[in-house]
Parts: structure tokens; sequence; C-alpha cells
């Protein structure tokens, strides 16, 4: 009588059921995350393309700004100083590439600078309505950088000036004041102590040359203002002063005058 052996079924142990659950998931895992990791590189490269191309293009205009701001330059700086006609027209060619700057390449860093000296270029041709318009532009778009547009805001009262406009000049210069970070407000208010001189307010002109004098001590118009400052109060002394050439009281006696010599007697006949 023969024995059969009786042999148990298989069973996996615990580290080869986990392993093989594993393999399971490291084979069949990733195709269910294959759509959205191939959704989000398709992004990823999308927005590097934009980018590369914003900049590619910021790069294109950049150097085009630059090439019209250098030819512009080189047209300032021609000797034709001699020949009205060459200088009238350098200008005129000058002011069409700063034009081109600032219409075409707004954004780029040459534009505020461009504007600035469309601004000069047109004053220099006498063109002041344009040129107020330009320095007027500058301030509403490139308002944010105080350095310049204290300087723009001067330049912007000397045309008010120059057009009799003494209103819009004080209004342009107070500008500078009220604007912070501006560096030039020493030399706006020295302009403004002038202005208040050459329309005889001299109290309104003693008070803007002492503002200088104190909030700008090291001001290079310090030491004009400084010889202002003394010849207004000189002159205010001398007219709070009573006059030495005055007249004298009516109640005093008039100096009498010597008595007039007698008559001559006539010489009897004798």
């Amino acid at each position: 009588m023969s024995y059969r052996i009786k042999v148990p079924p298989k069973t996996l142990s615990v580290d080869e059921a986990h392993l093989s659950s594993w393999v399971d998931h490291t084979l069949h895992g990733p195709r269910t995350y294959l759509r959205p990791l191939l959704i989000g590189l398709g992004v990823v490269l999308l927005a590097a393309a934009v980018v590369g191309g914003v900049l590619y293009v910021d790069r294109q205009a950049t150097q085009k700004a630059q090439g019209l701001e250098h030819e512009a330059l080189g047209f300032l700086t021609a000797p034709s100083a001699n020949d009205p006609q060459k200088a009238d027209h350098a200008r005129k060619e000058a002011i069409t590439r700063y034009r081109q700057i600032v219409d075409q390449y707004p954004r780029t860093a040459s534009a505020p600078l461009a504007l600035y000296h469309l601004g000069n270029t047109l004053v220099q041709a006498n063109e002041l309505g344009p040129a107020i318009e330009a320095y007027q532009r500058f301030l509403s778009l490139y308002g944010s950088n105080p350095a310049m547009a204290g300087l723009v805001q001067q330049r912007l009262a000397y045309v008010y000036l120059h057009k009799g406009d003494r209103d819009q000049a004080v209004k342009a210069l107070t500008g500078i004041l009220e604007t912070p970070g501006t560096l030039n407000r020493d030399q706006a208010l020295f302009e403004l102590a002038r202005l208040e001189e050459s329309q005889s307010r001299p109290d309104a002109a003693l008070a803007r040359y002492q503002e200088l004098i104190k909030a700008y001590p090291n001001s290079p118009f310090t030491s004009e203002t400084t010889i202002r400052t003394k010849i207004l109060e000189t002159k205010k002394s001398l007219e709070s002063s009573p006059s030495s050439t005055s007249t004298a009281p009516a109640s005093a006696s008039p100096q009498k005058l010597p008595p007039a010599p007698p008559p001559a007697s006539n010489k009897k006949k004798s």
C-alpha cells in the first residue's frame, strides 16, 4: 500500500505580496497620471515660449530705439552751426527720430530720454507749443521718476516764461516743490523768488530766498541768494525809515531876509 505525500498550496509571503503590488503599481500607475503630466509639461513649454518671444521682441525694440537715438544725437552734434539751413534740417531730422522712439517704442529704456530731448529740440526750433506737449506727455507717462520729472518741470517753466505765461511758469516750478524726491528744489525756489522780484513783490521774494538759505545752505544758489536777500532787506529798511530830505514843518517861521539898503537921498542944489 503506497502513501501519497500531501503538498500544501504555495502561498506568497508578505514581502513577496508587497513586491508584487509595488511592481504592478509601478507598471500601471504612470498610465493614470500620464495625461495630466503631459498637459502640465505642454503648459510649461508654452509659457516658456511666450516669455522667450516677449524677451526677443523687447530686445529687438530696444536695439531699434537705441539706433534711432544714436542717429538723432548724430544730427544734433553735426558741425552745421555756421549754416542755418543745415542746422534747421538737422534739428528736424533729430525731432523725427525722437518721435519714432516715443511713438513706436514707448516701453524701451530710451523712450523717457527721447521724449525729454524731443521737448528740448522743439524749443531750439522755436516750436514752443509742441515742446509743451512733449514735456506734459513726459510727466503723464514717466512722472514716477522724480529726478527726471523735476528737470522736465523746470524746462516747462522756462518755456512758459518764454511765452510770457508767468502763472503757468509758477505752477510748474511749484510742482517741483510738491513732488517728493526732486533734485532741483533749490533752483525752483530761486526761480520763484526771482519771479516775485520781477512782479515787485519783495516780501514774497524775501520769503523764498530765506527758505532756500535755510533748507539748502550748501546749494550753489546760496551765495547769490544771500546777496539778493541783503539787497531786499536794505531796500525794505530804507523804505520804512523817515526820509532825510523831508521838508520843514509848515508852522516853522520863514527865514528873515536882510533889510534892504535905504534909498539914496537927492543932493540939494547950492
